[in-house]
C-alpha cells in the first residue's frame, strides 16, 4: 500500500529565454520572458505531463517560471510564487554578454565556490550561501504543506542549490548537478528524507 504521507515533486527548470539563447548572464535581476523555443518547450512538457493530478504549483516570482507552467495554471491549480525560489542575483553582471573575457571572470568565481569560498559574489549580487539561506525557507514550506503532488519550476543555479540542500550535498559540488531548459527531476519526500526518482530528463521535448 502506498505511503499517503509521501510527496512527489516534479521539479523543472524554466524554458529558454533570449538571454539563454544569446549567452547573456541571467539572474534574478533580469526578468526575461520565454522566447518562442521556450514556449514550445513549455507546451511539450504540458502535453507529456498534463495527466498528472498536480494539487499545487510552486514557482519563483520571475515571469519565466510562470510562463513555463502557464498551461497548468489555466486549470486553476493553487499557485505559490515564492521570491525565495528566485534565481541567484549576479549583481552588476546580470545582463552581461558572456564573451571570452567575461567567461574568464565567471569561471574564476565558480572556481572560488568549488574551493569552498561560498560567500564570494559579484558586486551587488548574491553568494551561494545567501541563496541557500532563502531556498531553505521555500523547502521548509514545501515540506510542511498539505499538498502531495507538486509541480515546482525554478532556475538553473537555484535548482543546483535546491538539490544540494535537500540531498545534503556540499555546495562546493553543485556544478555536478546538471540541468537544461525545461528538464525534469522527479523527487519524493517521505516526511523526513528526500529521494531522487528521475534526473535531468528531457525526453518530453520535441526539437
Amino acid at each position: 500500500m502506498a505511503n499517503s504521507t509521501v510527496k512527489q515533486i516534479y521539479l523543472i527548470r524554466h524554458g529558454e529565454t533570449e538571454p539563454n539563447r544569446n549567452h547573456i548572464i541571467q539572474g534574478s535581476g533580469l526578468d526575461a520572458p520565454l522566447n518562442k523555443k521556450g514556449q514550445k518547450q513549455a507546451n511539450d512538457f504540458f502535453s507529456a505531463y498534463k495527466h498528472i493530478p498536480f494539487d499545487a504549483i510552486f514557482t519563483s516570482a520571475l515571469i519565466r517560471t510562470h510562463q513555463s507552467v502557464s498551461r497548468f495554471l489555466e486549470a486553476d491549480i493553487p499557485h505559490f510564487a515564492l521570491s525565495q525560489l528566485n534565481e541567484i542575483s549576479w549583481g552588476v553582471k546580470d545582463g552581461t554578454k558572456i564573451d571570452p573575457t567575461e567567461q574568464i571572470i565567471y569561471n574564476a568565481l565558480l572556481g572560488d565556490w568549488q574551493a569552498g569560498l561560498l560567500d564570494r559574489r559579484f558586486d551587488l549580487g548574491e553568494s551561494p550561501n545567501m541563496v541557500a539561506t532563502r531556498i531553505k525557507v521555500a523547502i521548509s514550506e514545501i515540506e510542511s504543506c498539505a499538498f502531495k503532488t507538486i509541480l515546482l519550476c525554478i532556475h538553473g543555479r537555484a535548482l543546483r542549490i535546491f538539490l544540494c540542500t535537500v540531498f545534503k550535498i556540499p555546495l562546493t559540488r553543485m556544478e555536478e548537478v546538471f540541468h537544461s531548459n525545461l528538464c525534469l527531476y522527479i523527487l519524493e519526500f517521505d516526511g523526513s528524507d528526500w529521494s531522487l526518482k528521475l534526473r535531468n530528463d528531457t525526453s518530453h521535448l520535441f526539437y
